[in-house]
């Protein structure tokens, strides 16, 4: 893949004013620095919940196909392509966010990402039905208090984006509890840090389901 390039690691952006940071924590662009616009509501995972997650999905990531719906700052995505991830879908609706994503992925080299400016309920509303690709991997960490999680889910299992076994990562204010979610999709880890609470995923086999 043409993100393979180390040459590119002295290469960084000026933050503009307003600017956020994040820093990749580990992999091939481990310590790597990004700038990500200062949005209302855009508040990338922190590092030590990224920390636990990403040792959870250790033995799954390699080759793994993700998207991160409500990518933001793409912490998420950026951290699975980092760790081996064999690609990554990034979709948001501020133009800021799309823009700077794309520049950061240009300056990674990374080939093997796509970035889709777009509302996440329509870009999922638009999906049609077994002939889409489908993910192993799933990021879904929505802005807080609007009430996005259930349709999301819903969406993305009618809508049969998700592998067998497919892993769901769900990230939401501690407040709300667990949101409703597809019957097929069983809890394999939960943590809360402060205000958030953040769950592990697996979607059930329709094999499985129909046994």
């Amino acid at each position: 893949m043409g993100r393979h390039n180390h040459k590119s690691r002295g290469q960084t952006r000026a933050p503009a004013p307003g600017d956020g940071e994040l820093r990749i924590i580990a992999g091939e662009w481990r310590g790597r620095k990004l700038n990500f616009p200062e949005l209302p509501g855009l508040r990338p995972t922190p590092d030590r919940v990224r920390e636990t997650l990403f040792n959870w999905l250790q033995s799954y990531l390699p080759g793994a196909r993700c998207l991160d719906l409500f990518a933001g700052s793409g912490a998420l995505g950026l951290e699975a392509l980092s760790r081996g991830a064999a690609s990554a879908t990034f979709v948001d609706n501020a133009p800021q966010v799309v823009q700077r994503l794309r520049e950061n992925l240009q300056r990674l080299k990374a080939d093997n990402a796509e970035v889709i400016q777009a509302p996440a309920m329509d870009w999922l509303n638009a999906r049609q039905t077994d002939l889409e690709p489908r993910y192993d991997l799933v990021f879904l960490d929505p802005p807080f208090r609007c009430d996005l999680l259930p349709l999301a889910c819903e969406l993305i299992e009618s809508r049969n984006l998700l592998a067998d076994q497919a892993l769901i990562y769900i990230e939401a204010e501690t407040e709300l509890g667990l949101p409703r979610l597809p019957e097929n999709w069983h809890e394999l880890r939960s943590k809360t840090a402060g205000q958030v609470s953040y769950r592990l995923f697996v979607r059930e086999p329709e094999a499985a389901r129909d046994a």
